[in-house]
């Protein structure tokens, strides 16, 4: 009973040493695929992107093959991204992710308060750096669902060291063959971080939505995806590129749903049958100079590497490159597709199944009634059918022809 009072006593002082703010943990929102970079990082709708676990983890609920994946970007003033993960499969419909990254910067020169400038390059440096571990599990449920739940630690190496954490928890759903519905609440667990100075910082759970669909298109030899996520449906972010602090943008969706909208991200895809994909997409509705764009190639089975392009209003355009490996491909041949139950594969928007008319097979044509008597034939001492008035003479297709 007295450690329960002790803790019942402090749970207002802990609340009230906390700090809530917006964007604490960014960095694990940061685009790390240069697939879905390119679709303008509507990540949560993009399918078979290994790097994109943190904001996709029912995705591995398809995971067949153990894939290796690694991404790097290079941004403005030599800071860059790294991210490296692994998908693997844990049986039919079910899957876990292992992610880590790295991003920040190295050799920033600094002096010390009071310390002589140095001549030349004879000056001191120092990194910083953000470092992320995430582990990330889905599994297929009911046939059309697929659960995605994902835990991300970050340790934040500046001026002063911090940890973060994240829980994520999403759910997808497969409509009709190639139509997906899918929502993520970001932060169901509060994203929360601690630093060495003993502040506490959190920030509120919020939900994003995303759906995709998919098109074959025979004549051209492939198939066209389309992918769309929307932004935060509860808080207010910022939206504006540009950096102005225009106080009227980044409302919720109940507030005003225009300009939610305008918050969203979509890409379009098309994937020819050899292996070559196309990309192109906006990371903002806001604006057009967040354009995006990029290409992937399927090298060989085991292998396949993806570009992306990103424009920005202000910043410089940002290259990102990423590359998939899988040791499973590389050695055996493809699996066979899993058989799975009707229900996992609906056509319909109810998810039944069409009923097809049931066929019986007959001997010849159904009889109908009023139809014409058929003549009698009797077969004459020659060999020749032939009836009181007419002769009949069978055709090799099974039809007959009438002769007076």
């Amino acid at each position: 009973m007295n450690v329960l009072k002790k803790i019942v006593l402090l749970l207002p002082c802990c609340s009230f040493a906390a700090t809530f703010v917006s964007g604490v943990n960014e960095t694990m929102n940061m685009e790390p695929g240069a697939r879905s970079a390119a679709l303008g990082s509507a990540t949560m709708a993009v399918d078979g992107d290994y790097l994109g676990l943190v904001s996709n983890p029912y995705q591995l609920a398809n995971v067949r093959y153990l894939w290796a994946n690694f991404s790097h970007t290079a941004y403005f003033e030599d800071t860059q991204y790294d991210y490296a993960s692994v998908a693997i499969p844990l049986g039919l419909d079910q899957g876990l992710g292992i992610s880590f990254a790295r991003f920040g910067a190295d050799d920033i020169p600094y002096i010390r308060e009071g310390d002589p400038l140095p001549e030349g390059s004879d000056y001191e440096t120092l990194s910083i750096a953000d470092w992320m571990l995430s582990a990330t599990w889905g599994k297929r449920l009911f046939g059309r669902f697929e659960l995605g739940v994902g835990f991300h630690l970050l340790y934040r190496d500046m001026d002063q060291s911090g940890f973060g954490f994240r829980g994520d928890a999403g759910l997808r759903y497969r409509i009709l063959d190639d139509l997906y519905v899918a929502g993520l609440l970001k932060g169901w667990t509060s994203s929360a971080s601690v630093w060495g100075s003993g502040e506490f910082e959190y920030s509120a759970p919020d939900l994003y939505l995303a759906a995709s669909y998919g098109l074959d298109v025979r004549y051209l030899y492939g198939k066209f995806g389309f992918y769309w996520q929307s932004a935060g449906v509860f808080r207010h972010e910022p939206r504006d590129l540009g950096f102005e602090t225009d106080e009227s943008r980044g409302k919720p969706l109940w507030k005003d749903p225009l300009d939610w909208l305008s918050g969203g991200h979509a890409g379009i895809e098309f994937n020819f049958d050899f292996g070559l994909s196309l990309r192109a997409g906006l990371s903002s509705f806001t604006t057009f100079e967040s354009f995006t764009a990029g290409a992937g190639l399927v090298i060989a089975k085991f292998l396949r590497v993806d570009y992306a392009f990103e424009s920005h209003p202000v910043l410089s355009p940002v290259h990102r490159v990423s590359v998939s490996i899988s040791p499973y491909l590389f050695s055996h041949a493809p699996k066979p597709e899993p058989e799975r139950p009707a229900a996992a594969a609906p056509t319909s928007l109810l998810g039944a199944e069409p009923e097809e008319p049931e066929v019986q097979a007959v001997d010849g044509p159904a009889p109908q009634e009023n139809a014409p008597a058929v003549p009698v034939v009797e077969e004459n001492a020659s060999g020749a059918q032939e009836s009181s008035d007419e002769v009949l003479e069978t055709r090799p297709s099974g039809g007959i022809q009438w002769e007076e």
